[in-house]
């Protein structure tokens, strides 16, 4: 039952994407410049949020749009409508829904899927990660110099030292193939899926990536924090890898990769 709700409510999300994209819809600005929102944003979250609460009225829910719909529950359903709106408010088809179902603390199940490009990717706690229902696995990549990362830039303290834009600036001097999609869901998928051999972003909330990174772990890939702990979505800082390369990412974005 909690599978079948996730890919309903998944499904549910994505086809408001189908409906608005590339329409005409409201946009609106949070905090930070082009930090958007739409009207496909807030519909998307509402159909989402009705299909789980017809299935688990009960269960808590945690998502970008609405906040935290707090209930006594040992199950969290965390919930992004559309990862990666500026792509979805512009035309471009790099965006998707991301849900990830906690239970005591720990995550079980992740659904994100991209219904412009037609790629749903799922993973369940110990049975692996599919892409359209065929099994995915990382990249085989030894040394980050040959590997292909992909990133993110925060709207906040963009600037802070050994920050983004300085990361960025020595992998790309050293000739390390850098790409940004404007998706974190989409971005740790295709990690997942052996596109990219390395993702990292120094600011994320829970919805960008509680879905994506059991993923990433069920691919056979690792998932930690920029001092290489085990990761938690309910802290900013994000590495994943395909594991091979993991050590030598891991200091580069500390500084220390020469």
């Amino acid at each position: 039952m909690l599978k079948q709700t996730l890919f309903e409510a998944t499904h549910a999300g994505a086809d408001v994407i189908r409906q608005f994209f590339n329409g005409t819809f409201e946009v609106s600005n949070k905090e930070g410049v082009n930090n958007l929102v739409t009207e496909a944003d807030h519909a998307a979250d509402r159909i989402i949020m009705e299909t789980i609460r017809r299935s688990f009225p009960d269960h808590y829910l945690l998502t970008e749009e609405s906040g935290e719909l707090i209930m006594d529950s040992s199950y969290k359903w965390i919930i992004d409508p559309i990862d990666g709106t500026v792509n979805f408010a512009n035309g471009i088809p790099i965006c998707a829904v991301s849900i990830g179902l906690e239970h005591n603390g720990t995550i079980i199940m992740g659904a994100v899927y991209n219904p412009l490009m037609n790629e749903f990717f799922f993973a369940e706690r110990g049975s692996g990660a599919t892409l359209n229902d065929k099994q995915i696995g990382v990249g085989q990549k030894t040394e980050l110099i040959k590997s292909c990362i992909v990133t993110g830039f925060p709207y906040t303290y963009i600037d802070t030292p050994n920050g983004p834009l300085q990361i960025f600036e020595k992998l790309i001097r050293k000739g390390v193939p850098v790409r940004r999609l404007g998706s974190a869901a989409i971005d740790l998928c295709w990690v997942a899926a052996g596109r990219f051999d390395g993702f990292y972003e120094h600011k994320l909330n829970a919805w960008d990536s509680a879905a994506g990174f059991l993923i990433v772990e069920e691919a056979g890939g690792k998932v930690t924090d920029f001092s290489g702990n085990p990761y938690s979505p309910y802290q900013p800082q994000l590495l994943a890898t395909n594991g091979l390369i993991h050590d030598e990412l891991l200091k580069a974005v500390n500084g220390e990769w020469m």
